[in-house]
């Protein structure tokens, strides 16, 4: 006889961590989480300096400052400064007859994805123009005065930063760089970019600019930023995170994606409310978003991986965990994404956990990764049915590494998806059916 969690059960069953069902979310932490692993990703690809998207951010906020901007303006800006090259993996793997020299690709994907984001006002053009000149010689060919301000900022701050390093310059450097940010006035920075350039790039700035001041930079500088758990915008931002990792790899197209949206399907069937539901959905999103720390050259390799490789693979954990732990009073969501790899068995990774230390909702989600990752198809195995994926999990739980019960849950609710995608959400309690 197959035995199931029951709600009550899955709610309770192992605490090993104080459930906190905060209603706000940290907004500013988590896109700062994200921006930090886009950052990541730039390093990666192109081989970008450090904190780059940090800096921007920083910058941005003091050149809107010296305009005049506060509040909700300011947030607008900064967030976009942030996330100024969100779709670069997207970008590269939609579009690879494109070359990367070719901008216009991730800047109308990134402008697409930020408008997801519940601003009060319009963000048109912000992320769009971002690589855009005054002299017109940008992707678009828009010259000085056609473009949004907020975008005429970050796209001053991103030429110099990728320029110049700007952690890596002196203060006896500061003269010749203000002298070229002088001399290229009204040719690739607008009069109003250069102005307020001019105006805050001081010692001070390029003290809080270098790596080991710009964390402490960004939290100074950051406006905060909080939403309700239930404002469905949440979950389009979480939905968006997973694509970003997702596009990581042509092998994981949808892994993470797919992860969520079982996640979902699984919290409702064991009756979590939608404030429990939104929780678990976010950690799925976020469970792999240290892969984008890992070198393309790893994650996209054909075959079996050397040990050296899957040691590689392994700390995507640890960044995970590292790039989360700013999300203060959520720290369930932190352990349901990084405990994804560990076995009640104390066979897992990275810090061979036991059932002992392992809740409900860490198991489960071990149990929907380990579900998708055999189910869909791989270099190393083809797209295999509900009734090929389950015996490998039981398989699984009869040696200790993953819970019986979830397993048997698992192969109960998730037998009418054999061989299809799950959907997204549609969030019903908000009479919406998209953000």
């Amino acid at each position: 006889m197959l035995m199931y969690y029951t709600r009550s059960e899955a709610i309770v069953k192992y605490p090993s961590i104080k459930y906190n069902w905060n209603m706000i979310i940290q907004m500013d932490a988590l896109i700062q989480a994200l921006a930090q692993a886009l950052d990541m990703v730039e390093i990666s690809y192109l081989g970008a300096s450090t904190n780059h998207g940090k800096r921007i951010a920083v910058l941005c906020a003091a050149m809107g400052r010296h305009q005049g901007m506060e509040g909700p303006e300011l947030s607008r800006l900064v967030t976009c400064a942030l996330l100024h090259d969100n779709a670069l993996t997207e970008s590269i793997l939609e579009n690879q007859h494109h070359e990367i020299s070719d901008l216009k690709p991730h800047c109308i994907i990134g402008q697409q994805n930020v408008e997801i984001l519940p601003f009060k006002k319009d963000i048109g053009g912000y992320i769009l123009y971002h690589h855009e000149r005054a002299d017109g010689q940008g992707p678009f060919k828009l010259s000085e005065g056609y473009y949004p301000e907020a975008a005429q900022f970050i796209a001053a701050a991103d030429m110099l930063d990728v320029e110049r390093q700007l952690q890596r310059v002196m203060p006896e450097m500061l003269p010749e760089l203000r002298q070229s940010i002088v001399n290229d006035t009204h040719h690739r920075f607008t009069g109003l970019a250069s102005g307020a350039l001019l105006s805050v790039l001081d010692e001070d700035m390029l003290a809080s600019l270098r790596d080991d001041r710009i964390a402490e930079s960004v939290r100074l500088t950051v406006p905060a930023w909080t939403m309700n758990v239930d404002d469905p915008a949440l979950i389009c931002l979480a939905e968006l995170i997973a694509r970003i990792i997702d596009y990581k790899s042509n092998f994981t197209r949808i892994h993470t994606q797919q992860i969520a949206n079982r996640a979902w399907v699984m919290a409702e069937y064991y009756g979590y409310s939608i404030t429990e539901k939104t929780h678990f959905f976010l950690a799925a999103a976020l469970h792999d978003l240290g892969k984008l720390a890992i070198p393309s050259e790893v994650l996209e390799k054909p075959g079996k991986l050397t040990d050296a490789e899957f040691e590689i693979i392994k700390t995507h954990i640890v960044h995970t965990r590292d790039l989360l732990k700013g999300l203060t009073g959520l720290e369930n969501i932190v352990e349901w994404a990084s405990n994804h790899h560990e076995k009640l068995d104390g066979s897992g990774y990275p810090l061979n956990k036991t059932a002992d230390n392992l809740d409900f909702n860490s198991r489960l989600m071990a149990g929907i990764d380990i579900y998708q990752a055999v189910s869909e198809e791989r270099p190393y195995h083809p797209r295999r049915s509900h009734e090929e994926t389950m015996p490998i999990l039981e398989n699984m739980a009869e040696r200790g590494g993953i819970d019986k019960k979830i397993v048997a849950d698992l192969s109960r609710v998730m037998a009418p998806y054999s061989g299809k995608d799950v959907a997204a959400p549609v969030l019903t309690h908000l009479s919406i059916d998209k953000c």
